[in-house]
């Protein structure tokens, strides 16, 4: 006669690790901080920046990692720059940035994600003028959407075609070719080529 087996005991789910940036701090965390120093709600939020109560949750709690256009929105909902946001409190007078060590926002293979991230080139903080960012965008990525704040911008195409909307009008630039335009125009930017696109971009003061 066969001994019945035993049954086995089901394993238990490991629990998901909150992604931490590379320099320590969790992104999710800072912005619901910034939140709750504004005594604001998710709802809220989530409908000043445009995305759902239930993403900014995620995002909250490390559970999904925001494209740059949603945390730039999700940066203006809370009337903080996302230079503000990654700013660690060290001042330096000068820095000197090798390519690992700068941090990347958005996620440009990610669902939802337009395509877009962006190397930061200037450590964020406090009493900087400028931010500037290595923006990598993928055939057809794009801001979703027009972006306007306040202050100014200048940038530089490394490589690749970049289609720029300034208050309704459209430009294509290509590598080796600059722009400016203040940044209270409405403003929206593209890939339309068939390669990656690279553009080093520099606002002033930092309020992307």
């Amino acid at each position: 006669m066969k001994k019945a087996k035993a049954a086995k005991t089901p394993r238990k789910k490991k629990a998901v690790a909150p992604a931490k940036h590379k320099d320590g701090f969790h992104l999710g965390a800072r912005l619901k901080h910034a939140r709750l120093l504004h005594q604001m709600r998710l709802k809220d939020v989530a409908a000043r920046a445009g995305c759902s109560e239930s993403m900014l949750s995620k995002i909250e709690n490390e559970l999904a990692s925001p494209s740059l256009t949603t945390l730039h929105r999700l940066c203006k909902a809370l009337t903080l720059s996302i230079s503000d946001l990654l700013s660690n409190g060290k001042v330096d007078p000068w820095v000197i940035m090798r390519p690992d060590q700068r941090k990347t926002i958005g996620h440009r293979n990610a669902a939802g994600s337009e395509g877009v991230s962006a190397e930061v080139l200037i450590p964020s903080a406090e009493g900087r003028l400028l931010e500037g960012f290595l923006v990598v965008i993928e055939p057809g990525g794009n801001t979703n959407g027009v972006l306007q704040h306040k202050g100014e911008e200048v940038g530089y195409v490394v490589e690749g075609q970049l289609e720029l909307t300034i208050n309704s009008e459209v430009r294509l630039l290509n590598a080796g070719d600059s722009f400016y335009f203040p940044s209270n125009l409405p403003h929206a930017y593209r890939n339309p080529g068939k390669t990656g696109l690279r553009v080093v971009w520099i606002n002033t003061p930092p309020t992307f």
